[in-house]
């Protein structure tokens, strides 16, 4: 089976990189154009680009498709499957229909839920329990597509969007390829619309911290936007981004900076509970532990943060 692959950032390379490993026909990679990156803003190549180079596959990076830019390559590969992980963009009919075999998604949660472009981070805000890795056939919607393979896992209770990314990379990866050496057999399932939920693009202003909420739901905050673009609040008027906390026991004015405790980390009260701040940015100084941010460092107890 001749496959096209379509993605662009790290999670698309590991899928691109189980396919090939697997053993599977990939004929071609389309991928985002290079962007500036760096100081320098020199152009830097995708992680999809780069994981194809090293298995010889060519890459084709068009600045459009919707006005059948992508038809002479398919013309020309002819493939018999399109594979898409996190590619960036909406593909027009032309190309979802093209293939024999169709498009094929992999996508980062367990539809009906977490359809858009969020999925791992949405999850963890949310307090889901699990998610996994839905391979579905795509269509014309939003992830509404019928399914064609679904692995779960747990989340951890601490887990952030960068370690939960990591894994389900690595489970996608799998799943595709099972999915792609079962197609024959496999009898697509349809979504239920009914319980589908939205997991829309990730700003920097979804990161800002209500004190009012619980420990916990701030917890998953934090949790859910780390690596990017994190948790934040401001301390004495300057923002104050949070790296990592644990929930604690504690009640008071939500907000409040409680006590500065040795082993655990700054302690906020919340709306219900308390958290220990262990690892934070505070302005003007780098990510870092905030008992040794202390020590260099006045911090003051009895501030309420985001004042």
């Amino acid at each position: 089976m001749r496959i096209l692959f379509m993605g662009t950032p790290d999670f698309a390379a590991k899928t691109l990189s189980a396919l090939c490993r697997a053993g599977l026909d990939v004929v071609g990679a389309v991928s985002q154009p290079d962007k500036p990156k760096g100081r320098g803003h020199k152009l830097a190549p995708t992680d999809v680009k780069l994981e194809a180079e090293k298995h010889g596959i060519s890459v084709y990076q068009p600045e459009k498709l919707k006005n059948g830019e992508l038809l002479p390559l398919l013309d020309e590969l002819k493939p018999d499957m399109i594979i898409v992980a996190a590619y960036g963009k909406i593909l027009p009919p032309y190309i979802i229909n093209y293939p024999k075999y169709g498009c094929i998604n992999v996508h980062a949660s367990l539809l009906p839920k977490y359809r858009g472009a969020a999925p791992i981070q949405w999850a963890i805000i949310n307090g889901e329990r699990e998610t996994g890795v839905t391979i579905m056939k795509m269509d014309e919607g939003l992830d509404t597509g019928d399914m064609l393979y679904t692995v779960k896992t747990e989340i951890g209770e601490y887990e952030t969007a960068g370690e939960l990314f990591d894994r389900l990379a690595e489970m996608g990866g799998s799943a595709v390829v099972e999915a792609v050496k079962n197609i024959e057999n496999t009898e697509p399932v349809p979504q239920d619309d009914e319980n589908s939920t939205y997991a829309p693009m990730i700003k920097r202003e979804t990161g800002k911290i209500d004190w009012t909420k619980s420990a916990a739901e701030i917890s998953k905050l934090i949790c859910g936007l780390n690596p990017w673009p994190l948790a934040y609040t401001t301390y004495k008027g300057e923002t104050l981004k949070i790296v990592s906390a644990r929930i604690a026991e504690g009640s008071g004015t939500p907000g409040m900076i409680a006590s500065l405790e040795k082993g655990r980390g700054l302690k906020v009260n919340a709306g219900s509970g308390a958290l220990y701040i262990q690892t934070a940015q505070f302005a003007g100084s780098r990510k870092m532990n905030v008992e040794d941010y202390a020590r260099g460092h006045e911090v003051e107890t009895g501030v309420i943060l985001g004042e």
